[in-house]
């Protein structure tokens, strides 16, 4: 019987997509045109504008590297297959456009290109100019337009959704950026404190061919390297060094890999790629969208709406984080990530009481925002939503959670003498950063069981005794290390985890389904985080180990936001890898970018947890 009405409530939902499929095509029409930026670059804009013309209707402008395809008039986006029906519904001109250098624009591409504060001629263009170019010919061009715009954007889009932010053009109203990328060296796809995110960046870069040179606008993307395995950790393993990489990506002709490599610390080029530098006066509403656990931009929303807080306190700006992987609020089923389950479907959720409220009423005039508060954020254990006036929450208490003798861990500081704990670190077995065989990288593995890496010599345990009581978290999480190593350099990966007790186990669901995956004493990563030793005391001046002498590691995480139940366990894992997900440290104070396979060397690495040198986390423990 469960099968009959899973097989009605399918016809039910084809047969509403047909009817809004209908609906749409019948009261709006497409238009494409190629807007001309003040520099005689044209970008190729697709328009879906009302046919009504009894009122003024508002534009929501999305400028994108990834294509505003299908090319045509005649062919349209599946937009009845999306939560964005709601906005042709509303009545709103839905306009993308390829960005400089992409697709069917002209110009060319570059990556996250700096913000110029002071421009002094048509020369002096960045995303912003041509943000408020767009923008300038929208309003002044399209029929029926009430004279306000909105900006959305997921990821890269995300990152040109803030930087529209910045364009101060009078018509532009409100702005979501979702997921932007923002400081590629300190936390977004390229880099994580200075470690290099290997996968997400050669994935991006070279096997989807991001960067490629082009002749001229075009439909079609660049043509990418496909991997010689669909085992990314094999795969990566035998690339070997960076160096080996560097020699294939040349060959393509991929330039982007080439500049990066250029640039292996926290030098000017970088800082000027960190669009968190230019959110300053910034004009109109924002709304900073992110995921718990994101694994391509969980670092963007949180300090998008962290700078604008600092650098812009006029601001209207309000911060929303879910329990989601890049992207799935925007999706219909906002109800799990991989084994863990939330309780409800949040992206739906978001979609109907902040997304659209927050554009209608900016936008439409329509509702108020009383109901949004500056921070919207999803606890997960918890699996409940919770508004603040202020994010981090004003009483959030820090509160150490020291490393113990015997894997032990405690909020009270050591007593023991027993010092420290070691491991030996192998860079010809590094530690994965999942489990199982996968060719892409994995958005699951965010809240993935880490049992798989408990049981490797290579990798430190320490859990607490079972929770009396229930402990929350909410705000950034910082890890404070004493480390000794026997080499020059070591990374170090610390993951805070939630250990579910022994006899777990979720309810069926609407369908009498229950989990395959046992989650009897489930290990789930809540926040897990790397930081290249050699950083340690400057992003700018990387600084050598001295061996066998002891030092500090010190690092912030992105923000947190669980509940750890009563009966669960708190636990946290410490190791020097996790690959491929982030390339291997050579352990060798050598230029990682340029060295090759002969510089890799096993290094003895020692996690000091007594009185005189203590190792903890910092949590922010919120009451």
């Amino acid at each position: 019987m469960k099968y009959f009405f899973s097989l009605v409530l399918l016809v039910y939902s084809v047969s509403i997509i047909a009817q809004d499929s209908i609906w749409i095509k019948s009261h709006y029409y497409k238009s494409e045109r190629y807007i001309t930026m003040r520099d005689g670059i044209r970008l190729f804009t697709s328009m879906y504008i009302p046919k009504d013309s009894t009122e003024k209707h508002p534009i929501l402008l999305t400028r994108t590297p990834y294509s505003c395809a299908p090319y045509g008039e005649n062919n349209w986006r599946p937009w009845w297959n999306r939560f964005q029906r709601e906005y042709f519904k509303d009545g709103y001109i839905m306009v993308i456009q390829d960005m400089r250098g992409r697709y069917m624009s002209e110009g060319e591409f570059h990556i996250i290109p700096p913000y110029i504060k002071n421009k002094r001629s048509k020369s002096d263009i960045d995303e912003a100019s041509d943000a408020y170019d767009a923008i300038d010919w929208l309003v002044k061009n399209v029929p029926g337009n009430n004279g306000k715009v909105g900006v959305v954007g997921i990821s890269y889009p995300g990152f040109s959704a803030t930087e529209a932010s910045l364009s101060s053009h009078p018509a532009l109203i409100a702005v979501s950026t979702q997921a932007p990328t923002t400081d590629a060296f300190m936390g977004d796809d390229v880099h994580h404190n200075g470690a290099f995110f290997l996968q997400d960046t050669y994935g991006f870069l070279v096997e989807f061919g991001i960067g490629k040179p082009r002749k001229g606008p075009t439909p079609e993307n660049a043509v990418g390297i496909p991997p010689f395995t669909a085992d990314a950790y094999d795969f990566y393993l035998r690339m070997g060094a960076l160096s080996n990489m560097t020699k294939i990506v040349e060959e393509n002709n991929i330039q982007i890999w080439g500049e990066i490599m250029q640039h292996p610390d926290y030098d000017s080029w970088w800082k000027a790629h960190n669009s968190r530098s230019g959110l300053y006066n910034v004009k109109p509403a924002m709304m900073e969208v992110g995921g718990l656990f994101d694994a391509e931009d969980c670092f963007g929303a949180w300090n998008v709406f962290k700078a604008i807080e600092k650098q812009s306190p006029i601001t209207s700006n309000r911060l929303v984080i879910g329990p989601w992987f890049h992207g799935q609020w925007a999706g219909p089923d906002g109800t799990h990530l991989g084994n863990v389950r939330f309780g409800s479907n949040t992206s739906v959720w978001f979609q109907q009481k902040r997304e659209i409220p927050f554009f209608n009423y900016y936008l439409k005039g329509e509702g108020n925002l009383d109901s949004i508060p500056k921070a919207t954020v999803f606890f997960t254990g918890e699996n409940k939503w919770h508004e603040f006036n202020v994010w981090p929450p004003q009483n959030v208490q820090f509160t150490n959670l020291y490393l113990l003798a015997d894997n032990q861990l405690g909020f009270v500081n050591a007593r023991s003498m027993t010092d420290h704990d070691e491991y030996v670190s192998d860079p010809a077995k590094p530690v994965p950063y999942t489990q199982g065989i996968h060719e892409d990288r994995t958005r699951e593995y965010m809240v993935d069981d880490q049992r798989f890496a408990a049981n490797r010599p290579d990798v430190l345990v320490y859990k607490t005794d079972i929770l009396k009581e229930d402990i929350t978290i909410a705000g950034p999480l910082t890890a404070q290390l004493k480390v000794s190593i026997s080499t020059t350099d070591a990374d170090f990966v610390v993951k805070l985890i939630d250990v579910f007790p022994d006899n777990f186990g979720y309810e069926a669901d609407s369908n009498g389904q229950k989990p395959a995956y046992i989650m009897n004493g489930y290990q789930m990563l809540v926040r897990g985080d790397i930081m290249r030793g050699r950083y340690r005391n400057s992003f700018e001046k990387p600084e050598a180990f001295v061996p066998g002498q002891i030092s500090d590691v010190k690092f912030t995480m992105n923000d947190v936001a669980h509940t750890f139940k009563k009966g669960h366990r708190i636990m946290v894992q410490i190791q020097s890898s996790w690959f491929p997900l982030v390339d291997r440290n050579p352990q060798k104070m050598v230029d990682i970018y340029t060295c090759s396979d002969l510089d890799f060397q096993k290094a003895t690495i020692k996690i000091y947890h007594d009185p005189a040198n203590a190792s903890f986390l910092v949590l922010p423990v919120l009451h």
